[in-house]
């Protein structure tokens, strides 16, 4: 167990950037891989991103190209730099383990305006 605050989150015009911060306790980041995940309005939260240990990323589709997880150990801290935002990139943002192993923060609103 352990907790998760995400922050970085907020109203940005489509092509527009923002970056967001997720501190971990000390026990989650340091034995798991860890993942962005987001809930857009009225659906399912999903994966988008993750980073292992090592550094190694991996994206779905339909961020990939455009989103950029990493993680700082010193700070246990996990990023995710967004670019080229569009309208549909607009859901809250959270961050977990992966696979989940904790319960989720209270997220990080991020909307994408047209």
């Amino acid at each position: 167990q352990g907790q998760l605050v995400e922050s970085g989150g907020g109203l940005v015009q489509a092509g527009g950037s923002l970056r967001l911060s997720c501190a971990a306790s000390g026990s989650i980041f340091s034995f798991n891989a860890m993942g962005w995940y987001r809930q857009p309005p009225g659906k399912q939260r999903e994966l988008v991103a993750t980073i292992r240990r090592n550094g190694y990323a991996n994206y779905a589709d339909s961020v990939k190209g455009r989103f950029t997880i990493s993680r700082d150990a010193a700070k246990n801290t996990v990023y995710l730099q967004m670019d080229s935002l569009k309208p549909e990139d607009s859901a809250v943002y959270y961050c977990n383990a992966d696979p989940v192993v904790t319960a989720w923060g209270r997220g990080t609103q991020v909307t994408v305006s047209s």
